[in-house]
């Protein structure tokens, strides 16, 4: 996960970094970048981040010197590296619908007022 207050030449260099690492000691079998995605959670007072994901194959030597590299990266918000079995599925990107907020106007209308929601009866108008 990198940090969207970069350029995205900066963010693109960072990858090709991680990447050239990968290639130079190992297999890369996919990279995918999923773009700028709201995350679960604030990091660094930073509210989305720009995912890439890699899946390769390399020797142990490799995640060691990856990790320290990542860890002291400026821009590198998270990163986490997983060992997957042979033959596992690659991971598709989630969708990126957003969710309409408490009170957004639908079809039928405005959402109850705030004492409707509390189950008390809305003020009436004189």
């Amino acid at each position: 996960m990198l940090d969207p207050q970069l350029d995205a030449p900066a963010r693109d260099a960072l990858a090709q970094s991680a990447r050239g690492e990968i290639e130079a000691a190992g297999t890369l079998k996919e990279e995918n970048t999923w773009g700028l995605r709201k995350m679960a959670y604030e990091i660094n007072h930073r509210t989305e981040a720009d995912y890439r994901w890699f899946r390769f194959e390399a020797p142990s030597s490799l995640l060691g010197s990856l990790d320290h590299n990542l860890k002291i990266a400026d821009g590198v918000l998270r990163f986490r590296i997983f060992k997957v079995e042979p033959g596992t599925p690659s991971i598709v990107p989630p969708a990126t619908t957003a969710a309409p907020g408490p009170r957004e106007r639908t079809a039928a209308g405005p959402g109850p007022g705030p004492r409707e929601d509390r189950g008390e009866p809305a003020a009436a108008a004189e």
